[in-house]
């Protein structure tokens, strides 16, 4: 595929690859290891074992990217009940990035029948089987969660995007509400993200908010559902830190009134936000919370 020449694996710590999208300056995956993440900072949260004994699940996957995500819920799912019924909804920008992870064989280190339907799913768009039925829509998220968020109620969202400083169109309050209403009562929503940005605006989408255990870095990730779950598990409380680093200018939300803006004039309102705004000062939260912890 001419494809797989815009990327070139990289390795990571836990020896699968990702790749480097010179578009938003990052990687797709953290260096301590690309399957590692998708398992340890998505699967696991979101209790998809644990949900795989229902007859059905739904997945929303958020940035399918080079399918790890998708990958890595399936294959859980069905070690747990091989019967299980998965129906999947994935947004992503850039059709070349799961072609080329295809190209490259990055999906072959899951069992049959996973890597042919990530290879069908990124040439067709779409995969039916009896256990399956998968769409991969490609285009701008904040198009595509609205062709999707009256209809598909989701077990578990992946939102995976790129990190909010480089593509904050898919962390504002406007986007993150959409994605609430494709979250079923009993559903979680996982993310890497621990930002208080990201944070309050899922707060904003009346969401409860939980730490999600760090891989890879200090930082914790992001569980969300739409009420308290019975088993703390699920959702495990702030700390004290990230409960007062809410109260900050860092949790200033990422506002995009018309789900349209580059990401440059987000940037900028959020900043003019925080440039008037009362809260603390996020540099003195930092200094109180170091000289505590010293």
């Amino acid at each position: 595929m001419a494809e797989s020449s815009i990327f070139t694996p990289l390795p990571t710590e836990d020896g699968s690859f990702t790749f480097f999208s010179a578009e938003f300056g990052e990687s797709f995956h953290s260096a301590s290891g690309a399957i590692e993440e998708a398992e340890l900072k998505f699967v696991n949260p979101v209790a998809l074992r644990s949900k795989a004994v229902q007859p059905s699940l739904r997945l929303l996957d958020i940035c399918y990217g080079l399918g790890y995500n998708t990958a890595a819920a399936l294959a859980a799912i069905w070690e747990v009940n091989p019967s299980c019924r998965v129906e999947l909804m994935a947004l992503e920008l850039d059709p070349t990035v799961p072609k080329a992870a295809i190209a490259h064989n990055l999906t072959d280190t899951w069992l049959h029948p996973i890597p042919e339907i990530l290879a069908q799913l990124a040439a067709d768009r779409q995969v039916k089987t009896t256990q399956l039925q998968a769409n991969l829509l490609i285009g701008d998220a904040r198009i595509t969660i609205e062709q999707i968020c009256q209809s598909f109620q989701a077990d578990a969202i992946f939102l995976d995007p790129f990190s909010p400083p480089k593509n904050p169109q898919l962390w504002t309050v406007e986007f993150l509400g959409l994605v609430a209403k494709c979250l079923k009562p009993e559903g979680i929503l996982a993310t890497y993200s621990c930002a208080a940005a990201v944070r309050s605006a899922l707060m904003a989408a009346n969401l409860q908010i939980g730490s999600a255990p760090p891989v890879g870095r200090r930082s914790p990730g992001t569980v969300a559902c739409r009420s308290r779950l019975p088993t703390p598990t699920y959702l495990p409380p702030l700390s004290q830190q990230e409960q007062e680093h809410l109260q900050t200018r860092a949790a200033i939300p990422y506002r995009d009134p018309n789900l349209c803006d580059p990401a440059e004039t987000i940037l900028l309102r959020r900043k003019i936000e925080q440039g008037t705004s009362s809260l603390e000062p996020t540099a003195q939260w930092k200094k109180r919370w170091l000289f505590t912890q010293n």
